[in-house]
């Protein structure tokens, strides 16, 4: 196999700190959003109930799960292998400030001329009105795309060309909700000697399968 100069953009991916580093917050860089606000209580307290004993709660919020599970046991290792190949199925986990609301695991890897990076990512909120008003606002902010329909409570999945000294990449993302967490999911691919992208089916299949499995692994109540 000969060897080919790699774009610089491209180049940068190739190194496993700056890929790893870039993909593992790329999705996430938003703020969490805030629970909503307590709600006022009650003006008048019955006769029998002590001044001194707290009344019920009116500011608690719906929620499932408690944590993240683990995003690198997230995927099968034979889905890991068709969608990056030659990348060690066991993934890296990014480091993360606070990995039991956080987490995210990174594959990459080149194979002859063909470029793989997918990243998934867990993120768990204080309630489910949190977590829908955080995916909401994250899907504002893209173009494109449209609903997956059977992914979790809610989800979207869009996809991007671009093109950087001459080389095409095209990116999928996937976001998807159910109660308070939401699972992220970014796949990506390059052809450095044809120097063009995979097609738009192929990584936004790609994306929506691992997302539907970092899903179900969800649901099984590891992050509960």
């Amino acid at each position: 196999m000969r060897s080919l100069p790699l774009p610089l953009a491209l180049t940068a991916r190739l190194s496993p700190v700056v890929v790893l580093a870039a993909a593992g917050w790329a999705l996430s860089s938003g703020p969490l959003a805030a629970p909503q606000a307590a709600e006022n209580k009650p003006v008048e307290e019955t006769r029998t109930q002590s001044r001194s004993e707290p009344g019920p709660s009116t500011t608690q919020e719906s929620k499932t799960y408690e944590g993240a599970p683990a995003p690198c046991d997230a995927l099968a290792s034979k889905s890991v292998k068709s969608l990056v190949p030659g990348a060690k199925t066991a993934g890296k986990e990014i480091a993360s400030t606070d990995s039991k609301l956080r987490r995210t695991c990174s594959w990459n890897a080149l194979k002859g001329y063909e470029y793989r990076w997918l990243d998934v990512s867990y993120e768990v909120l204080a309630s489910d009105e949190a977590a829908e008003r955080s995916y909401a606002g994250r899907v504002d902010e893209k173009s494109g795309g449209g609903a997956v329909p059977g992914l979790g409570d809610e989800a979207y999945s869009v996809v991007n060309l671009t093109t950087e000294d001459k080389q095409e990449t095209r990116e999928g993302v996937v976001l998807a909700r159910a109660s308070n967490a939401l699972v992220i999911v970014t796949y990506n691919g390059s052809d450095f000697e044809s120097k063009k992208a995979p097609s738009t089916d192929e990584i936004n299949k790609g994306a929506i399968k691992a997302a539907k499995e970092a899903m179900a692994a969800l649901q099984k109540g590891t992050g509960g």
